[in-house]
């Protein structure tokens, strides 16, 4: 079984995820990280050089084909445009989304057009946020607010929702 988190860029997965990983003695997956090594460029390289539906495409395809076994794995914000790369990860794993605010999304996250996220030209971070959040819900099996406070909180809340206490 795997631990799957989603929610929005800047929401603290990878941060959240190692943390967590460690406390439950499993091992660690980021995609973005896996996407990078697969393809041999940062995330943005691919975005601005192939476009953001190849960029997507190749999200997909890095996520399908990796096996993953006892994992807190720590997906990009765009995981959730792919029903493909859902689906896939609902076969075995929970899916956690850690819900954070607009507001404290838009404190965390300066460099929209150098990150490596996702999004179309002309979309703005609100926009990216009101698109993804109703699909983060819906896929979640568990959602833990993310927004303020320690990393070390909201990885017992992930716990205690997952009864691993």
């Amino acid at each position: 079984m795997n631990i799957v988190l989603i929610g929005m860029p800047g929401s603290g997965k990878s941060t959240v995820g190692v943390v967590l990983a460690k406390t439950l003695n499993m091992s660690f997956c980021d995609t973005d990280i896996l996407i990078q090594e697969n393809d041999g460029r940062k995330l943005q390289q691919i975005i601005d050089t192939d476009g953001i539906d190849t960029f997507l495409k190749i999200e997909e395809e890095s996520i399908i084909n990796k096996k993953i076994e006892d994992c807190v794995v720590a997906t990009g914000g765009s995981v959730v445009l792919s029903k493909n790369a859902v689906e896939h990860f609902k076969k075995d794993s929970i899916l956690v989304y850690l819900k954070v605010s607009y507001y404290d999304i838009k404190k965390r996250i300066h460099n929209l057009n150098t990150r490596g996220i996702a999004f179309k030209k002309g979309q703005t971070l609100k926009d990216i946020y009101d698109e993804r959040c109703p699909l983060y819900e819906k896929y979640a099996d568990i959602t833990v607010k993310s927004g303020r406070g320690k990393i070390i909180d909201v990885v017992e809340r992930i716990k205690s929702k997952l009864d691993f206490s």
